[in-house]
């Protein structure tokens, strides 16, 4: 939901109106607060959640008690990601890079401490998540404070920020659908990994999967911020031939970066699952996804360059709608499939990997 400041404050920036910025700020981190409140709810239960979904006892247990010692966590990563976007869409991005920085550099510290030296395990793990996001969001906040870069944008506490949520949520409610759609997709495919024979086996290849995902797409997910901050400065300024230019040039540099990093994971495919597991078993099944992955971050690339252009422009709704058609047509393909199977001859064929482990493309964001 966040990600709609990206629009607001871009545009609102480009055309000279810097108060703006402050305003849309406050109350996105109003709307965040109250949505985090039902999101703490669900994730209180998560554990039950997922045995009524049948999913291994041990496995849902442990998910539950991390998930919720990660809920002090939710409620900071809101504020934190509209500071980040307050002041991404002004191009103040040094402050940013470097809060990161010192908060990823202290992260480490912190971990050690609750869950070795404290011995926390993975309840300590959840706890330093919500430790690093309150130091980064401090940062920043004070930053803002104090820099005379943000005097004009920032002005103070505004009872403006409680008018016009309604209108704010129309925009808000897409961008989060657009980013939850396609996470959702993959998360599925998890889920239904615990249903299988070997449930911790096959739900840890695929949480690793989405992880190599995850950290892959930070490179396309930096270019789809700075196209969006582009585009929407560009516009809110009246200049499109500006916009259009940039998003020419960030094309050709999402493709690139996407080929890349495919060719990378293709070389590092035998010995990355050691990054995560000892287990011979589980290096091994991870090689065998690698190729599928990289394929998978060729195209995420582009989709997530074409996410922050879309939302520089503000048509998040098209990019919902266009999600949905992705959705449908793969559906459709493994409909196809299914119906085309020749179930006696399956029979006789030895068991290859399950094509569960299929990943759908998985656009971070995200944001």
């Amino acid at each position: 939901m966040a990600s709609c400041l990206e629009t607001l404050c871009g545009q609102a920036f480009g055309a000279g109106q810097y108060h703006l910025l402050g305003i849309y700020k406050q109350r996105a981190i109003l709307v965040l607060t109250l949505v985090s409140v039902v999101v703490a709810v669900v994730w209180a239960y998560t554990g039950q959640i997922l045995l009524l979904f049948g999913q291994d006892r041990e496995i849902a247990m442990g998910a539950g008690s991390y998930i919720r010692w990660m809920i002090p966590a939710l409620f900071v990563y809101g504020p934190l990601e509209c500071h980040v976007r307050f002041l991404q869409t002004q191009n103040i991005v040094l402050p940013v890079m470097a809060s990161s920085g010192v908060t990823a550099l202290s992260h480490v510290l912190v971990c050690w401490l609750l869950v070795c030296r404290f011995g926390l395990g993975n309840k300590g793990a959840a706890m330093a998540n919500g430790i690093s996001y309150l130091a980064n969001v401090s940062i920043l906040a004070l930053y803002i404070r104090v820099s005379p870069s943000c005097r004009s944008t920032w002005t103070g506490l505004s009872k403006d920020a409680f008018r016009n949520i309604l209108s704010f949520m129309k925009l808000a409610v897409p961008s989060a659908l657009m980013v939850c759609l396609e996470w959702w997709s993959s998360e599925l495919l998890v889920l239904l990994s615990g249903l299988l024979p070997n449930p911790k086996l096959e739900a840890s290849v695929l949480s690793i999967c989405l992880n190599t995902v995850s950290l892959a797409i930070m490179i396309p997910f930096g270019l789809g911020a700075a196209i969006s901050t582009r585009v929407s400065n560009e516009l809110g300024a009246g200049r499109p031939e500006a916009a259009r230019l940039a998003t020419r040039v960030i094309m050709v540099l999402g493709l690139a970066a996407g080929v890349v990093l495919g060719l990378l994971m293709l070389s590092v495919r035998n010995i990355w699952g050691y990054a995560y597991s000892n287990e011979k078993e589980v290096v091994e099944y991870i090689a065998r996804m690698m190729p599928l992955l990289s394929v998978s971050i060729i195209f995420d690339n582009l989709q997530c360059v074409l996410s922050g252009i879309v939302r520089g422009c503000g048509l998040q709704r098209g990019l919902w709608l266009g999600i949905i058609c992705g959705v449908v047509v793969q559906m459709l393909l493994l409909l196809a499939i299914t119906i085309r199977t020749n179930w006696d001859k399956e029979v006789g064929k030895p068991k290859p990997l399950p094509c569960i482990h299929i990943i759908p493309s998985v656009g971070f964001w995200a944001s």
